[in-house]
């Protein structure tokens, strides 16, 4: 595969093992999460780069590289796949990742065909993401499980929609770019 994994998490406990899995998946490279300069020049080697994050008690503590990547200026980057891997399904966790713009959310049992099909979904094919000064990635509206409009609104007013494809031939190809803004009163 032409692309490239980052495993973000501890050098022990669950990020060593989501390691050991990432080498076992196919990808061209995988090395634990360094720095942004680091992924930046990655970038133009493989098309793609993966970020695999491992469970955390502190969900939070993600945040500071999930913003990194997703507001980066770099294409390649910014599009990333970011995908968190929960050693349980809390509603919390998964709402946490969702509101920190994470493209998918893999809980246990870990095999190497389930995170492959996990994976191969997150290229070839037409994903929306969504843009507001607080926020960036993926359409989380209407998805079964997430609840809507709970007061944590991710703003109102100007956004952009954002229709991607990611190949492992030529990396992030943005198909549509609308913005919106709101009508005048």
């Amino acid at each position: 595969m032409r692309a490239y994994a980052y495993v973000v998490g501890p050098e022990n406990g669950p990020g060593t093992a989501l390691l050991d899995l990432a080498r076992g998946l196919g990808f061209a490279g995988v090395s634990p999460f360094s720095t942004m300069a680091q992924a930046e020049l990655q970038t133009q080697a493989t098309p793609i780069c993966f970020f695999l994050f491992a469970a955390t008690d502190r969900l939070e503590s993600l945040r500071g590289i999930a913003e990194a990547v997703r507001f980066s200026t770099t294409r390649r980057l910014r599009f990333s796949p970011l995908i968190y891997f929960a050693e349980s399904p809390s509603v919390e966790a998964i709402t946490g990742c969702i509101n920190m713009g994470f493209d998918d959310v893999i809980t246990m049992p870990f095999t190497r065909k389930r995170v492959l099909e996990r994976i191969t979904r997150q290229v070839g094919q037409n994903l929306v993401y969504y843009e507001t000064p607080r926020y960036f990635g993926p359409d989380r509206r209407g998805r079964p499980g997430i609840e809507q409009g709970n007061g944590r609104s991710r703003g109102s007013g100007q956004f952009r929609r954002l229709e991607i494809v990611r190949s492992l031939v030529n990396g992030i190809n943005v198909v549509r770019d609308d913005h919106f803004a709101p009508e005048p009163v």
